[in-house]
């Protein structure tokens, strides 16, 4: 008997795991199976479970509930619903990244100055996306290492970068050590970069950490693609720089 669930509480790749053994070592589970972008799991049992067993096998942050039969003709359309399902996910790092390029484009139009706009814009997305980090500075780390290579070697890292991205902020908003504020850019958002181009080749599961734990973003084109126009624009400024 396949019986699916949904469980709420899982951020990353060890969460799986965790849930992963939890139910396997239940008496009467033949399979387990966890979607961690879903958030859900399909259990192969050989004798029927309460819920109430399975929740008490997992660990307390998470919670399990059995999903009711759908329509069986559902399945034609799974593909359109998991798009539509990851779009409506990424809403709001789309929604953030349009206010910060608009205050962006406000606070240069008149007059219109492209190098300034670039700094404007780099400084905001450093410090909103600080700002959703620092929410829960002690999740954070858990998911970002799940990624990033530095973070994974150097658990301190994963604790320290919100407030790297402050600092990085505040020095493109205020014009303090632009040429070294860009250096930095490079290093990082480069080494994140690695970690998220690798995750999406081996089609890993991971929650991204972009905006923190406080909203559930999976790791998907968008966030290379997020990273990559920093990238672009510190080298941009830097070129400008030094030319």
């Amino acid at each position: 008997m396949i019986h699916r669930y949904t469980i709420t509480g899982m951020t990353c790749n060890g969460c799986k795991a965790s849930v992963e053994k939890a139910l396997t070592a239940i008496d009467g589970i033949e399979t387990v199976a966890v979607d961690l972008q879903q958030s859900e799991a399909r259990l192969t049992m050989s004798t029927p479970i309460s819920e109430a067993i399975l929740q008490e096998a997992l660990p307390e942050k998470y919670t399990i509930t059995e999903q009711k039969e759908s329509n069986v003709f559902a399945s034609v359309s799974n593909n359109d619903t998991d798009n539509k399902s990851e779009l409506k996910q990424l809403f709001p790092l789309f929604l953030i990244f349009g206010y910060i390029l608009i205050a962006s484009f406000l606070m240069n139009k008149n007059p219109w100055n492209p190098e300034a706009f670039m700094l404007d814009f780099m400084g905001l997305f450093y410090i909103v996306f600080s700002f959703f980090k620092l929410l829960d500075l002690k999740g954070f780390p858990e998911s970002f290492k799940m990624y990033d290579p530095l973070a994974k070697q150097i658990p301190i890292y994963g604790w320290i970068y919100p407030f790297i991205e402050v600092a990085l902020g505040l020095l493109f908003l205020m014009r303090i050590e632009i040429p070294i504020a860009l250096v930095v850019t490079l290093i990082i958002l480069g080494i994140t970069t690695i970690g998220v181009t690798k995750a999406l080749l081996d089609k890993k599961a991971i929650q991204c950490a972009c905006l923190g734990t406080a909203l559930k973003l999976p790791m998907t084109k968008a966030t290379f693609i997020e990273n990559t126009v920093m990238l672009i624009m510190a080298v941009i400024m830097l070129i400008k720089t030094y030319s």
